[in-house]
């Protein structure tokens, strides 16, 4: 024990008695702070399913949640990322072009919009659900398509995020997505229709919850990796997703009292129940009887009456600063401004919205770059 002794002299003589960094330490400020710190594909491994599940039911039901949603991707497809040919000739060029825009209009397997408008159904996918799977369908010549080629999107769940195994030939399947000895995608092992669709989905007839092997030079992954090593994707709502319910409830918890509130004028007490005050009607189903006035109307009470009128507490002025104080955070979360976010202009001027407009499309053009167009 005498080394650890030394040891602990010479820590002490050179960095002092208190950790180099603030953030190391077990005092009274981080004594609740039990911090983990799994791999890039651990951390998604038991997490990836609950936090798709919360983010959809947030982009369903809350407003705020589809707004952010729909400002990413107005801001990032637009109507559609336009690639054009580089070739010098023109004939050619030109020739290119026809073909591309005849494909555009038939690229859709489903047949529901245009190549463009798959560019935003993709990107929602992914914002919403964390990825998204393109899967390249490739057609016969006697389907008469200008190209023999369609996209089907799909969405994170045709992915079996728990299907986990050692394949005989050395291969490995790691949620759904298996790799070969050098960690290159081999090929996907997707869910024939969507499991949570159950019997509703045209495909279940088909195979249900049977997996199918597709190549991965037939599917592409689209997701924002964050750490070396991912290989799923997160939710864009994920740390947004708390506040956000949180926010929800408390907005609507003020909705109900302010209306609750506004229920009730007064209340009259007096010593003679029986008898009848100026304006009051039948008694009610639980024999209660309400008494209705009109503008400038006096109302004489008999002896021992009182009126007492309703003084419900008021939010105050702090609910819209508390509100846009917790919308600010969440458009942070989310990678947006604000302004999007909400809508509320009430606060900006030329030069601050402005300003931050500028580091917003600094963020959409990274992600167009690097995770929409880089992987097609």
């Amino acid at each position: 024990m005498a080394w650890l002794k030394t040891m602990s002299r010479i820590s002490r003589r050179m960095f002092g008695g208190t950790p180099v960094y603030d953030g190391v330490g077990g005092g009274r400020r981080a004594l609740a702070w039990m911090p983990g710190n799994p791999g890039a594909v651990a951390a998604l491994s038991l997490a990836q399913d609950e936090l798709c599940a919360k983010s959809r039911d947030l982009v369903r039901r809350n407003a705020w949640a589809a707004a952010g949603i729909e400002a990413f991707v107005a801001n990032a497809i637009g109507t559609g990322i336009k690639p054009q040919s580089m070739v010098q000739d023109k004939t050619i060029r030109e020739a290119i072009h026809s073909l591309w825009w005849d494909w555009c209009d038939q690229a859709d397997a489903a047949g529901l919009t245009d190549f463009y408008g798959l560019q935003a159904l993709a990107t929602r996918a992914m914002l919403e659900g964390g990825e998204a799977l393109i899967r390249l369908r490739y057609r016969r010549a006697e389907d008469g398509l200008p190209v023999a080629l369609q996209i089907q999107v799909l969405e994170a769940e045709h992915l079996p995020t728990t299907l986990n195994r050692d394949l005989p030939d050395g291969n490995v399947i790691r949620a759904g997505i298996e790799f070969d000895r050098l960690g290159r995608r081999m090929a996907y092992h997707l869910y024939r229709s969507h499991p949570n669709d159950g019997l509703l989905a045209p495909m279940s007839s088909q195979g249900g919850m049977d997996t199918v092997r597709v190549d991965a030079n037939e599917v592409i992954h689209l997701f924002r990796p964050l750490r070396p090593g991912q290989i799923c994707g997160e939710p864009w709502l994920t740390r947004a997703l708390v506040k956000l319910n949180e926010l929800d409830q408390y907005d609507d918890a003020e909705l109900v009292r302010k209306k609750t509130a506004a229920m009730f004028a007064g209340f009259i007490t007096r010593l003679s129940p029986e008898d009848n005050l100026m304006g009051e009607g039948l008694p009610d189903a639980s024999g209660a009887g309400l008494a209705g006035l009109e503008p400038g109307t006096m109302q004489i009470l008999e002896p021992g009456e009182d009126v007492k009128f309703s003084q419900p507490a008021d939010v105050g002025a702090s609910y819209a600063e508390f509100l846009r104080m917790q919308f600010r955070a969440v458009a942070a979360a989310m990678g947006i401004t604000y302004e999007m976010l909400t809508g509320d202009l009430t606060q900006v001027n030329y030069s601050s919205i402005r300003a931050g407009l500028l580091e917003f499309r600094r963020r959409r053009e990274a992600i167009q770059h690097g995770v929409i167009v880089h992987p097609c």
